[in-house]
């Protein structure tokens, strides 16, 4: 084959294997989206009275957070557990939930490797749930955690955006069953990102 040809093939390769990836995302317009999320759920739940009731909207709304930060959004790999025990897993009212240990959710944050696991619940098998403390618990967040939700895949591979952590319901209303983390899942580390807690309380 000429060199020209062998040029050429070259230059289609390169070419078709940049236009099969993904596009990197936009660091501001993911700021942007995620900033636009967290302005309507202040909104959805100033029209509502559920889960923050009317005579608390004026104390924890808007909701605050820690700066977003894409460092805090981090790829995942879950390493599956075919485990069939039902796990009673405690809640804020003292009742208990129905949840299964669907993985272990393996990533790097901030040069550490760590490890999450990942839970579905009995009654909703669509879902996974991931329910976690770490070194901000009772000073800048929730001292019973905060939670990230998932939806299950077949690859394996999960993007873990502590960004989206969130507070549970009964941070806003006591009436509200919330499940604790696991000891497994009580981080060793800060993650100043996602929902904070009004010090002002």
């Amino acid at each position: 084959m000429k060199r020209s040809n062998i040029a050429l093939l070259l230059l289609s390769i390169a070419v078709a294997s940049s236009c099969g990836r993904k596009p990197p995302e936009n660091e501001q317009d993911y700021v942007s989206k995620l900033a636009a999320e967290r302005a309507q759920k202040d909104a959805d739940f100033r029209k509502a009275s559920d889960p923050i009731p009317d005579n608390r909207k004026a104390e924890l709304l808007p909701l605050v957070y820690f700066p977003i930060d894409p460092s805090y959004k981090v790829p995942a790999v879950l390493k599956r557990l075919d485990d069939p025990t039902i796990i009673e897993m405690p809640t804020s009212t003292g009742t208990s939930r129905r949840m299964r240990r669907y993985g272990t959710l393996e990533f790097t944050l901030k040069g550490q490797a760590l490890k999450l696991t990942a839970f579905i619940e009995v009654a909703d098998p669509n879902h996974l749930f991931v329910a976690f403390t770490d070194l901000t618990s009772g000073t800048e967040t929730y001292p019973a955690g905060r939670y990230l939700d998932l939806t299950p895949n077949s690859t394996g591979n999960y993007e873990l955006d502590f960004n989206r952590a969130y507070n549970p319901y009964c941070y806003y209303n006591v009436s509200y069953e919330c499940p604790y983390p696991p000891s497994e899942n009580r981080l060793k580390i800060p993650i100043r990102a996602g929902e904070k807690i009004k010090l002002d309380r």
